[in-house]
């Protein structure tokens, strides 16, 4: 009973995996697909056409021309309110100075009003002067406007500016004698130059024929042409007709 069911078996010949073959198996990656089989489309998708490349460069050109119109008109706006900004700080800038004014006008004020009912001369005269120095410490201390002296001081052009000069020692220095206005400082800068007499030595004075009129030789100068011609002056002239 075995042997003939071996047989059969036998004749029979293998019977087909019940498994797919390797026809049937999915083509991998990278292989090429059985025939009658179509092909995997590649990862990623369809190619783009340049009709949407050229639609994208397009609307990313038109975001970044209006992002540029923004910036352009953000920076108008804040030019014009920096302007209006400067304007109004020069237009205030001395409004701190102008309240200190306006307290030493108060002061004024009073010191007038008391020396109409008091007529007392004396003590207007010494209010204006308290009044006068209040009105300098103020402008030194919190404007750092410095009124300086220049009397005794080495002539100076950079700091005093010379309305009248008068003679002095031979071999001295020129020095201020005396201020007829004051000079201030502005921070370390000559506000306005001092207004001074200067005594400058003698042999500085203009010599002889220089045309200067008043001082020293120059004076004398007259006195020698006269002298000149009187001795022997050429032929022809003044002293020759005489």
């Amino acid at each position: 009973m075995t042997k003939k069911k071996d047989q059969e078996d036998a004749s029979e010949g293998p019977r087909p995996n019940s498994g797919p073959g390797p026809a049937q198996r999915p083509a991998t990656a990278g292989q090429p697909a059985a025939a009658g089989q179509p092909a995997a489309a590649p990862e990623g998708g369809p190619c783009e056409s340049a009709e949407d490349k050229i639609s994208a460069l397009e609307t990313e050109v038109a975001d970044l021309k209006d992002k540029l119109l923004r910036k352009q008109a953000d920076f108008e706006n804040y030019r014009k309110r920096m302007l209006r900004e400067r304007e109004e700080s020069q237009r205030y800038s001395n409004a701190t100075l102008l309240n200190d004014i306006i307290g030493l006008i108060d002061d004024f004020e009073r010191a007038i009003r008391s020396a109409e009912e008091s007529k007392d001369f004396a003590n207007f005269l010494k209010g204006i002067g308290m009044i006068e120095k209040q009105f300098v410490e103020t402008l030194e201390n919190r404007w750092y406007l410095k009124r300086f002296s220049a009397v005794g001081e080495t002539f100076d052009p950079n700091r005093h500016e010379a309305v009248q000069r008068v003679e002095g020692p031979a071999g001295s220095k020129p020095t201020v004698v005396e201020d007829f206005q004051k000079g201030y400082y502005l921070h370390e800068r000559v506000l306005r130059p001092a207004r001074v007499k200067v005594m400058v030595p003698t042999s500085d004075e203009p010599k002889a024929g220089s045309g200067a009129p008043g001082t020293g030789a120059a004076s004398r100068e007259p006195d020698a042409t006269a002298a000149g011609g009187s001795a022997g002056g050429p032929a022809g002239g003044p002293a020759g007709g005489q």
